[in-house]
């Protein structure tokens, strides 16, 4: 995929994003906001990378545009360029010492995002500003090229909205592990109380449990993994394997079938098989059938982890059957 640039001035339609002059009214006032509280806190440099998803999207990036630019990548595991970029902007958002936030965003799994933003290819850059969205560049661009765009980026974000940026901290970031006691988490006691529910048999209140966390902590990981987990096992809860495998078996075309079969074939740890059925699926599928083929994938993925080999597979062979 070859660079193309991007003219600065242009802006997506966003139903998110506001007006320039609202915007910028807003980024004044959360700026007079900060000074009457002193200034705003300094951050470590890993503030500066951070992963985004649909959930967090207005707090993450729309909200903290008001502060400083947002630079968003636009990736997935399977794409090639974007193992080239990836790492080039993260050393360069560390490196530009908090004049703007990467925000990364993984296209898989926010393909909701990835149409608001009418992306055709990845790896796709935009940038916020002032809860303004800007085009940037698209394709894994020589590091000069970046770096003219980015160097543009912060002096428009600077002269047309007053965003100066962030303070880091070098020496801000969090102890080492053993370096001192960890103090306890305000969601600890939420996150021990679905654990115990579902150890005592209680899905539904895990459930409760774990939404609770994630309502006012969107990103909370143990609570996305506990919760993905904890639904799983509320639908596969009193049914019938033998019929249910029976009922796929008999009509492939039945999509409410084929969710319920990899359920089961994920809770009887045959994963690559819960997969398969439902990349299946979604090749076969159109509309609301396929969405729902593809969230449930995707709710399988939470489960097992990003990490595993056969996740990374999985999202390779959706995103063949999507593109």
């Amino acid at each position: 995929m070859q660079p193309r640039n991007m003219s600065m001035s242009g802006v997506v339609d966003l139903a998110a994003v506001k007006a320039a002059g609202e915007a910028k009214a807003k980024a004044e006032q959360a700026r007079a906001q900060a000074a009457r509280q002193g200034g705003a806190a300094a951050v470590p440099p890993s503030a500066l990378v951070i992963d985004v998803d649909e959930a967090g999207f207005e707090r993450d990036v729309l909200q903290r545009s008001a502060e400083v630019p947002v630079v968003i990548d636009f990736w997935a595991e399977w794409c090639q360029p974007c193992k080239q970029l990836g790492p080039l902007l993260e050393r360069l958002a560390v490196e530009y010492d908090g004049r703007f936030v990467l925000a990364k965003i993984d296209v898989d799994a926010n393909q909701m995002l990835m149409q608001q933003f009418g992306i055709q290819g990845i790896p796709a850059v935009f940038a916020v500003v002032a809860g303004q969205a800007l085009p940037l560049f698209q394709g894994a661009a020589p590091e000069p090229q970046i770096r003219e765009t980015l160097d543009q980026l912060v002096q428009v974000a600077e002269q047309r909205f007053g965003l100066t940026g962030l303070t880091v901290d070098a020496d801000g970031e969090a102890p080492a592990a053993g370096a001192g006691a960890v103090p306890a988490g305000p969601y600890d006691a939420l996150l021990e109380a679905a654990v115990r529910a579902l150890d005592s048999g209680d899905v539904a209140g895990a459930v409760r449990a774990y939404r609770n966390v994630l309502v006012d902590d969107p990103g909370n990981t143990e609570a996305k993994l506990g919760l993905a987990q904890a639904e799983l096992l509320g639908r596969v809860q009193g049914a019938d394997p033998q019929q249910v495998r029976k009922n796929a078996a008999d009509d492939p075309a039945d999509v409410a079938a084929q969710l319920a079969a990899a359920d089961l074939d994920l809770v009887g740890g045959h994963v690559e098989d819960a997969f398969g059925r439902l990349v299946d699926t979604v090749r076969r599928t159109v509309g609301d059938d396929r969405d729902a083929a593809r969230v449930r994938l995707l709710e399988l993925f939470e489960v097992v982890g990003p990490d595993d080999p056969r996740v990374i597979k999985a999202r390779g062979d959706l995103a063949r059957v999507l593109f």
